[in-house]
């Protein structure tokens, strides 16, 4: 199957909270917009945030070796520079980055990720493969 960008729409509590966080705090770009509603590109994929009231999910977390993960969350798969200046950008902001780890370590599918919640409550994970080529292998 060819790559090809996804687009993912979710409800948010605040447009302007979402919007800063997205542009000024990521660093994604801004597309469409309205004061109900905006569009981020982020790496290529479109995030379509509606404002919304308050949403509820029975089932938040899920262990993954041993590590306690959001069961509800996105993410982007980008290459270790990437990740990395991510990291060390995202560690400057006030938000707190969660879950730093490294999974299936020296098995195939090794990994690292991190977590940052964005304002509306979406746990956004950034993800880099130590083998690229792996993402999709067990």
């Amino acid at each position: 199957m060819k790559n090809a960008p996804f687009h993912m729409s979710l409800p948010c509590l605040s447009i302007s909270k979402t919007e800063d966080f997205y542009i000024d705090v990521i660093g994604a770009e801004l597309g469409r917009h309205s004061s109900r509603w905006l569009d981020i590109n982020l790496f290529g994929n479109q995030i379509t945030f509606t404002k919304a009231g308050i949403f509820n999910f029975a089932f938040k977390t899920y262990k993954f070796e041993d590590t306690v993960l959001p069961s509800f969350h996105f993410g982007v798969i980008v290459d270790e520079d990437t990740w990395n200046k991510l990291h060390a950008k995202l560690t400057k902001s006030e938000y707190e980055l969660t879950t730093e780890v490294v999974f299936l370590k020296d098995k195939i599918g090794e990994h690292k990720s991190f977590f940052i919640q964005d304002p509306n409550g979406h746990m956004v994970e950034f993800k880099c493969f130590k083998k690229p080529k792996e993402m999709f292998l067990s």
